[in-house]
């Protein structure tokens, strides 16, 4: 193997792996893992193809400033490239992009700018007009506009496609992709038609999104919905899109996404973004579709890394009620983490205040049960360590009994859900008791989501 002298060397020829342990028919699946690219996605091959365009067209000076809207990868393939070259990078993300795909940026030298991601195409917020906005006031900026820009399709037409067929012998019948920009599906389109007219093209393309729509039926709705799955759908029809060969699409539920996310990691060991669940799972709908048996790659476009907060996260999708837990109708289907099966986190009366607040910022909670073996003896919050500690911080030394609080109210687990408000407007947290057995903590934030759970 080759000694590098630049990272961006390591940008394509990324592997392919057959999978071997899920249900894919009569048909071979295999999978090609863009995650395997230094900056996580695919989106490394089309940030390298459209900043190394604009230098050779000397659209770009020395230290000049990138801009563009981003729904997350595209802006890592960007950091990855300006920084790499010597740009500052502006770039505009909505607000649903993942926690890790955001303190990567940041991590990468990028200047991010969260804007909303409730508005569509039109609305001087939605993340590629505000983009655009401000290129335009910002002085020497240039506008990267990757989905209007014809360099990133190229980098998949002369890149990716070709990559794809010398890997796998010329031999494809289909392959499944998302569209986002429409970069990918573009390039792989036009690289296909040339060098392997037989393989058919297939669009994954979450709920909510036109595009599944408009392939299959040959409706453009002017409506789209909200998705969570992260880099791919769209509202809108990118101007460098050619979905001329594509006659298959598949639209895939956010639920449908993770969890077949999820499966490929627990299956074929492959940890892979959201988009991948949705193209997984369009690519397994297809394969079982089949009769003959058939050929089919799906791309892996990014690493699961940056969803580890998400859609890996248990908490996460049971709040969003994509994991569902045994109802009980009372208290016990309002807590998230039910202490009977050890996913409350605690402490112990002894236990030294360092230790609790340290406790309460790795798990991002503000206040933590007292346990004195199974037995609940109090409750200590942040307000309660701040104002034992303050002034005094060789007190963080001292036990979590000398600032817990041990008279608490507590509600039976059969208590109406409309107990819980009075404890809520006292600031207080709802400590769930069935007899003298602590079953766990209610807050607001678990009401709300409860509730939400409900409507939807």
């Amino acid at each position: 193997m080759p000694i590098h002298s630049s990272v961006l060397e390591l940008i394509g020829q990324t592997p392919i792996v057959k999978a071997q342990r899920l249900d894919t028919g009569v048909c071979e699946l295999y999978l090609k893992l863009e995650s395997a690219n230094p900056g996580g996605s695919i989106k490394d091959r089309i940030g390298l193809s459209m900043i190394e365009a604009a230098e050779q067209r000397g659209d770009l000076k020395p230290g000049a400033t990138l801009v563009e809207g981003t729904a997350g990868n595209t802006g890592l393939g960007l950091a990855l490239v300006a920084q790499q070259k010597g740009y500052k990078l502006i770039l505009v993300v909505p607000d649903k992009m993942s926690r890790e795909k955001i303190f990567n940026l940041k991590a990468m030298g990028a200047e991010v700018r969260l804007t909303r991601s409730d508005v569509a195409k039109g609305h001087p917020e939605y993340y590629q007009d505000l983009a655009k906005t401000i290129a335009e006031q910002t002085p020497g900026a240039y506008f990267i506009n990757q989905f209007g820009n014809p360099d990133n399709p190229a980098a998949h037409e002369f890149g990716t496609g070709p990559e794809i067929l010398e890997q796998m012998g010329g031999d494809l019948d289909a392959i499944v992709f998302g569209c986002g920009s429409s970069g990918t599906m573009t390039g792989l389109s036009r690289a296909f038609a040339k060098l392997s007219p037989k393989t058919e093209l297939v669009l994954a393309d979450p709920v909510g999104s036109i595009l599944a729509e408009y392939i299959n039926d040959g409706v453009l709705n002017d409506k789209s919905g909200s998705w969570l799955v992260e880099g791919i759908g769209e509202d809108f029809l990118p101007s460098i899109s050619d979905f001329s060969r594509v006659k298959k699409a598949y639209a895939i539920s956010d639920a449908e996404s993770f969890h077949t996310a999820r499966e490929l990691l627990g299956k074929e060991g492959i940890l892979g973004g959201s988009s991948t669940g949705t193209l997984l799972a369009a690519g397994l709908k297809y394969c079982r579709e089949q009769t003959t048996p058939k050929k089919v790659l799906v791309l892996v476009p990014d690493t699961g890394n940056k969803y580890l907060s998400k859609m890996y996260n248990d908490y996460w999708m049971l709040d969003n009620g994509f994991l569902q837990r045994p109802q009980h109708g009372d208290l016990r289907d309002l807590i998230l983490r039910p202490y009977g099966q050890r996913d409350t986190v605690v402490i112990g009366p002894n236990d030294l205040l360092t230790t609790a607040y340290q406790r309460m910022k790795l798990y991002d909670v503000s206040q933590l049960p007292v346990m004195d073996g199974e037995q609940l003896v109090g409750i200590v919050d942040e307000s309660d360590v701040l104002l034992h500690v303050y002034g005094d911080e060789a007190r963080f030394r001292d036990t979590v009994a000398t600032a817990m609080v041990s008279k608490l109210d507590r509600l039976d687990v059969k208590s109406p859900i409309e107990a819980l408000l009075p404890v809520f407007d006292r600031g207080q947290v709802a400590i769930v008791m069935d007899g003298d057995a602590f079953l766990g903590l209610i807050t607001r934030i678990d009401l709300l989501n409860y509730l939400r759970r409900r409507v939807q």
